[in-house]
């Protein structure tokens, strides 16, 4: 079915906003984006009139732990740590999501519709990431891609976590020696399989090391846990010596050598903002850390790390950044585009230009106006949330009705 979002503020994110535009879907797919006159609307097309609302794209939420962390089911639904082995680049966050997580609920209520959904932090190497939407019946259902990126953790969590098993790594040298250690693994192991392929041999897979060497290929960037500056700095020096795409999540302190990363050109996912200062890492926790970062050439984007900060209040992170001196364009492309691209995945999320998904999102104002809420959520072209004005509150669609998904 065609659908026309017509008559409301279009901010496409990559292009200048288009007042009174037009967004037209088709197969779950955006087709056109422009004024009232530019884009020709099928006859038999669903017409959704925006007119007085603001229309987006989809945010991207790029470190998450819905769906593994699953919120009020306490160590039922904790699934985000198996630690219990310092290289967990074999575990796949796929494989322990739940779509009926009401944190994907909350997500859609704040206008995410893309969250990458991550192992935790309490090993050297937590395993795979995926990204997926925040809607549907099972996670496959939901992929986007699968894996996204593979998660690794520098720092107080898997010092902490092994240090009180009195085994490695106990110290931070343990938690950089664990992933080196790891890394030339799977250089060696990545020779040995050339040479097997070449001679026609058999050769006998290691899924752990099958992982690591998609890094080592750069076909899978590596998101780094990292908060102090020290942690950061390691985390550049492995990906120096291993030649891997690094991505900093986190950067508590990297306005503090943001010189380093914006001459590398190492983004930053920075957050969450919105936390006590609970332990020593944090201790440089601000508002104007993205900012800073920003205006230092840093590319960055916004993280709530759900639960620990409300998926749905991902948005008022930006807002509140603003307010502390992040530019609101940056603010904006940081819950968008930017993470889309992060990951590869700009031709799909994250803005609204055509061959893109459809996943459109209309606000009752300016969505960095903390007064401003999600009206209506779009993902790949199927209405899924709407807010109703009289209950004063959202309506999920329930993606197990019969049909839900065609």
């Amino acid at each position: 079915m065609d659908i026309a979002i017509t008559g409301g503020y279009v901010v496409p994110v990559e292009g200048e906003p288009i007042d009174g535009g037009t967004v037209l879907i088709s197969d779950g797919k955006i087709v056109a984006v422009g004024t009232e006159e530019a884009v020709d609307v099928p006859e038999d097309a669903q017409v959704v009139d925006a007119a007085g609302t603001w229309v987006l794209p989809g945010f991207v939420e790029g470190h998450a732990h819905v769906g593994i962390h699953e919120e009020a089911e306490g160590w039922a639904g904790q699934d985000t740590n198996e630690m219990t082995d310092p290289n967990g680049a074999r575990l796949r966050a796929i494989d322990a999501i739940n779509p009926a997580d009401t944190g994907f609920a909350d997500a859609l209520s704040g206008g995410v519709t893309t969250a990458v959904v991550k192992p935790g932090s309490g090993n050297p190497i937590g395993g795979q990431t995926v990204a997926l939407k925040c809607w549907g019946r099972t996670v496959d259902e939901m992929v986007v891609v699968n894996p996204a990126s593979v998660k690794s953790a520098l720092g107080e969590n898997p010092k902490r976590v092994y240090g009180e098993a009195k085994k490695l790594p106990s110290t931070r040298m343990g938690v950089a020696a664990v992933i080196r250690d790891a890394f030339t693994k799977a250089q060696d192991y990545q020779k040995r399989r050339e040479h097997a392929a070449a001679e026609n041999k058999p050769f006998d897979r290691d899924p752990t090391l099958e992982v690591l060497v998609r890094v080592l290929d750069g076909e899978l960037p590596w998101a780094q846990h990292s908060h102090r500056a020290d942690d950061i700095a390691t985390a550049l020096r492995l990906a120096e010596e291993f030649g891997y795409r690094l991505i900093v999540h986190h950067g508590t302190e990297a306005h503090l050598i943001a010189d380093l990363l914006a001459e590398r050109d190492i983004p930053v996912i920075i957050g969450p903002l919105f936390t006590a200062r609970s332990k020593v890492e944090l201790r440089q926790r601000s508002l104007r850390n993205p900012g800073l970062l920003a205006k230092a050439g840093v590319r960055i984007a916004l993280t709530t790390d759900h639960p620990v900060v409300p998926i749905h209040f991902l948005v008022h992170q930006a807002t509140l950044a603003v307010k502390e001196g992040l530019d609101e364009r940056t603010a904006l492309r940081s819950i968008t585009v930017n993470p889309a691209k992060m990951l590869g995945l700009a031709d799909r999320i994250g803005s609204l230009k055509p061959g893109a998904d459809a996943d459109v999102v209309l606000w009752s104002g300016d969505p960095l106006d903390v007064m401003s809420r999600a009206l209506r959520v779009f993902v790949d072209g199927r209405e899924v949330y709407t807010f109703d004005e009289h209950r004063g509150e959202g309506v999920v669609a329930s993606p197990y009705r019969r049909g839900a998904r065609s």
